[in-house]
């Protein structure tokens, strides 16, 4: 626990430092990795520790997206208030669609979610007083009080200046730490427990006295709200935000996002974003356009399948499998003596009380 926990504060400090060291370009290419972790995280909660295969995950970042351009452009309210409520209106389209995950599962739910994406598409084309129609809208940027977050304005601490990019990545990496944090304690709890009940064998489950119903609401709910404040969050960040954008191909970025990552952990989407979100940007500036002569995005989209089918052959728990093998191979310190005469510690007493409740 010592160098887990010691682990994350190094990687914490080297998340804060970071936009110190990065150019323009890749200080964006950072803050949108961040911003689209925060949906996968969402994400991952409902596939992977609940099981819920969902195609529809583009569908709620574009509610997100589009409650904050109308709180926020036409109602003109703080960030402090639009961002959260992107969130929340999202949960409860959520909250909505949850009720179909009783009655379906596995490809049939995947089917079902994909139509979800299909009649966004229409609404968005289609109602330009929330989407602006076919041309796109506006999204006004994240402001707080004094804290602007529009393009060219810029946050002096002491002798350091924070621009534009700068104030969205440490938003988005506030932001992100406290879903994670969420998470964790949702998979250590018995709210946690349930949804990964589900995901093995949902007969097995209702058995055990697992409410179905409320355990798969819930994950949609969490999913939903993750998802609609990363929209919020990427459609202020863009500032313009067209529906086209909000397609089946984005919700498939984000499924391979937790594959590649590590489905089911805490991390995965993290390192799955990492991964996906800035293999776009990395294949710009190693391959030249003229010598492939296929776009960026299309050589992306192959090698987002490439990673998913290696990733489900190879290591379906992804880099955080990757890692957890590699850490296996290093060598471990010998126990001493005078440690196994002190008798097992006060952690391991504490989860032997654990084991022995749940077997009473």
């Amino acid at each position: 626990m010592r160098a887990k926990s010691t682990g994350v504060v190094a990687v914490a400090i080297a998340a804060i430092i970071l936009p110190f060291g990065l150019d323009a370009f890749q200080l964006t290419t950072a803050s949108f990795v961040l911003i689209a972790a925060i949906g996968a995280l969402g994400l991952n909660v409902l596939t992977g520790y609940t099981g819920q295969v969902s195609l529809g995950h583009a569908f709620f970042l574009a509610v997100g997206a589009y409650t904050a351009a109308v709180l926020g452009g036409d109602a003109h309210l703080s960030a402090a208030i639009w961002l959260p409520a992107a969130g929340v209106v999202a949960a409860l389209c959520g909250a909505l669609i949850g009720p179909t995950a009783l009655r379906l599962h596995g490809l049939y739910l995947a089917i079902v979610t994909i139509g979800l994406v299909y009649i966004g598409q229409h609404l968005w084309f289609n109602v330009p007083s929330i989407s602006g129609g076919p041309g796109g809208r506006s999204v006004p940027p994240v402001t707080f009080g004094p804290f602007d977050f529009a393009s060219g304005q810029q946050l002096t601490l002491g002798g350091l200046v924070i621009d534009h990019n700068g104030l969205y990545y440490y938003l988005a990496l506030l932001i992100l730490g406290a879903a994670m944090l969420f998470v964790w304690n949702l998979s250590r709890g018995r709210p946690g427990r349930a949804m990964q009940a589900v995901r093995e064998r949902e007969i097995a489950a209702a058995v055990m006295g697992v409410n179905l119903a409320r355990t798969k609401m819930n994950a949609f709910v969490i999913s939903s709200f993750l998802a609609g404040v990363s929209g919020a969050l990427y459609a202020s960040y863009l500032s313009f935000v067209t529906p086209g954008q909000w397609s089946v191909l984005l919700s498939v970025q984000y499924v391979a996002a937790i594959i590649v990552g590590g489905i089911g952990t805490v991390w995965g989407p993290l390192l799955g974003s990492i991964v996906i979100f800035a293999l776009p940007s990395v294949l710009q500036s190693l391959i030249p356009q003229s010598s492939t002569g296929l776009p960026i995005d299309d050589i992306a989209s192959i090698a987002f399948g490439v990673l998913i089918i290696a990733f489900f052959v190879l290591e379906p728990r992804g880099m955080v499998g990757l890692g957890r093998r590699a850490a296996a191979l290093l060598p471990r310190a010998p126990v001493r003596p005078a440690d196994t005469e002190k008798g097992p510690s006060q952690e391991d007493q504490l989860v032997q009380r654990r084991d022995a409740r749940w077997a009473r």
